[in-house]
C-alpha cells in the first residue's frame, strides 16, 4: 500500500475519532445543568417550523411522480393496482427518512455550519469559554436534540402530504379505482412500516447535526474556511446519510403484510 494511501487513511481515521469524541463530550453535558430549554425550542422552530413548508411541498411532488413513474412500469404487466402500495411504502419506509433529511441537511444543516463557525472565527466560542459556558452545551447540544425530534415530525408530514400527491395523479391523471386504490394501501401499509421510517428519521436528524455542527465547530481560515466547512458539511451529511440508510434498511425487520 503506497504512502499517500495509508496518509490518507489515517488522516480518516484520525478524522472519525476525533467526531466520535466531540459527539461523546456534547452528549456528556445531558447530565449536566442547567439545561437550555430555550435554546431548544428555538432550534426546534428554526429546524423544524421553518422547514415545514419545503419538505411539504418536497413531499407532495416526490410523491406524485412516484405514483406517476410506478403506473408506467405497473401498467407493462398489467398490476396497476400495486401503485398504491408501491408509493405508500416507498414513502413511508425509505424516501420520507431520507429525503426529509437531504432537505433540511441543506437547509438547516448549513445553516447550523455556517452559524458555529462564524462564531469560531470571529473568537465567539472562545468568548464563552472564557466566560466559563461551555459552547459544547450551549451551541451543539440543543442543535443536536432539536434536529433528532424535529425531523421524524418533518418526514412524517412528507410522507402524508407525498401519499396525498401521489393519490392525486394516480386516481385522477392514472385513472386507478380510488376505491382499489386506497384498499391496496391499507391492506399493505403495517403500524410497524412508521416505527421503521421513524427510528432511520431519528438517527438521520442526529448524525445530521453532529456532521454539520462539528464542521461549524472545527472551522478556520476566516471567511474562506467557513464557506469550506458548510460546503463540506452538507457534502459528508448527504453521503452519510445515504450510507447508512443502506444498513440501516437490511438490520430492521419488516412488518407482516395483510393483516
Amino acid at each position: 500500500m503506497s504512502e499517500g494511501v495509508m496518509n490518507a487513511l489515517t488522516g480518516s481515521l484520525m478524522a472519525l475519532g476525533d467526531f466520535g469524541l466531540f459527539v461523546g463530550r456534547t452528549l456528556a453535558w445531558l447530565k449536566q445543568k442547567p439545561f437550555r430549554w430555550r435554546l431548544l425550542v428555538d432550534e426546534l422552530e428554526s429546524i423544524g417550523h421553518q422547514s415545514l413548508f419545503i419538505t411539504a411541498l418536497t413531499g407532495f411532488f416526490t410523491g406524485a411522480v412516484l405514483s406517476y413513474q410506478s403506473w408506467l412500469a405497473f401498467k407493462i404487466v398489467g398490476t396497476t393496482s400495486l401503485v398504491s402500495a408501491t408509493v405508500c411504502l416507498s414513502l413511508v419506509r425509505e424516501l420520507g427518512p431520507v429525503m426529509t433529511a437531504i432537505v433540511l441537511s441543506g437547509r438547516a444543516g448549513a445553516g447550523m455550519a455556517a452559524k458555529i463557525g462564524i462564531m469560531r472565527v470571529t473568537e465567539q466560542i472562545d468568548a464563552l469559554e472564557v466566560m466559563g459556558v461551555s459552547p459544547k452545551q450551549y451551541l451543539v447540544l440543543p442543535r443536536l436534540i432539536a434536529a433528532a425530534i424535529a425531523l421524524p415530525i418533518l418526514a412524517s408530514v412528507f410522507s402524508l402530504v407525498g401519499n396525498v400527491g401521489g393519490y392525486i395523479v394516480g386516481v385522477l391523471v392514472c385513472l386507478i379505482d380510488q376505491g382499489i386504490y386506497i384498499q391496496q394501501m391499507k391492506f399493505y401499509l403495517v403500524p410497524w412500516d412508521y416505527l421503521h421510517g421513524v427510528f432511520k428519521s431519528v438517527f438521520f436528524g442526529f448524525i445530521m447535526a453532529a456532521i454539520c455542527c462539528y464542521q461549524g465547530y472545527y472551522a478556520k481560515n476566516g471567511a474562506e474556511g467557513v464557506g469550506t466547512a458548510t460546503n463540506r458539511s452538507v457534502v459528508i451529511s448527504i453521503v452519510t446519510i445515504l450510507v447508512t440508510d443502506y444498513f440501516l434498511s437490511t438490520i430492521i425487520p419488516t412488518g407482516v403484510r395483510g393483516q
